[in-house]
């Protein structure tokens, strides 16, 4: 399963880059915000920015809710670097945009997806990833993570080639579910990766092994 980052924190990038285990990066709008990355121009200067600290894939998300908006967006986009993956919501115009821009060979990432029927528009479209909010779903009582594995099977089943990115991965339980789903790729932050490396028996071992040693060499 690949890991992504869900943030525009440059300097959380970078620990992530630094523990060799990324795969790539998610934002939006909220998450530049966030960030006090304001203005056009500013936001994609950032993105190339990110785009020179990891090895995979970016994804950058159009702002208009219009076809030939997001049309325009995703071009410019794309164009900033070959690591950009164009982040499109899942209406009847981010559809039609998944599959014009498909078309000109440019990736997508399909988001907002809350059902199946979603993320099987998206991939007959032609997006690269579908992104289910697993989260957003937990948070009204729907199970997010069965989401995930319905649509792996879906994909697996029809054949299409679109990676499952489980979204709104909110701490490391998920991450571990997500694993069990089948997912492709998780987004999440930082300390919910780092958080796989927590285990009181790791902690006690290591303990033990620097008190033996201590004991043997004074």
């Amino acid at each position: 399963m690949k890991f992504f980052i869900d943030t525009a924190n440059l300097d959380q990038i970078k620990e992530a880059q630094d523990l060799g285990i990324l795969d790539g990066v998610t934002t939006n709008p909220s998450l530049m915000a966030k960030e006090g990355i304001k203005g056009a121009e500013n936001i994609k200067k950032h993105y190339v920015d990110i785009c020179e600290i990891v090895d995979g894939d970016v994804s950058a998300e159009v702002i208009a809710t219009d076809f030939d908006g997001m049309i325009s967006e995703g071009l410019e986009l794309a164009a900033l670097h070959n690591q950009i993956v164009v982040k499109v919501p899942c209406t009847k115009n981010g559809i039609k945009a998944v599959k014009y821009l498909s078309t000109k060979g440019i990736r997508t990432n399909c988001t907002l997806i809350f059902s199946v029927g979603q993320a099987l528009l998206a991939a007959k479209a032609g997006a690269t990833y579908v992104s289910p909010f697993v989260g957003r779903l937990d948070d009204i009582c729907t199970d997010g993570i069965d989401l995930i594995r319905q649509i792996v099977d879906m994909n697996s089943y029809y054949g299409f080639e679109t990676q499952v990115l489980a979204a709104s991965v909110r701490h490391t339980m998920h991450m571990v579910q997500c694993i069990e789903a089948g997912a492709d790729v998780t987004t999440s932050p930082l300390n919910a990766i780092t958080g796989l490396l927590n285990h009181p028996l790791t902690d006690k071992g290591l303990a033990q092994f620097l008190a033996d040693y201590n004991k043997l060499n004074g």
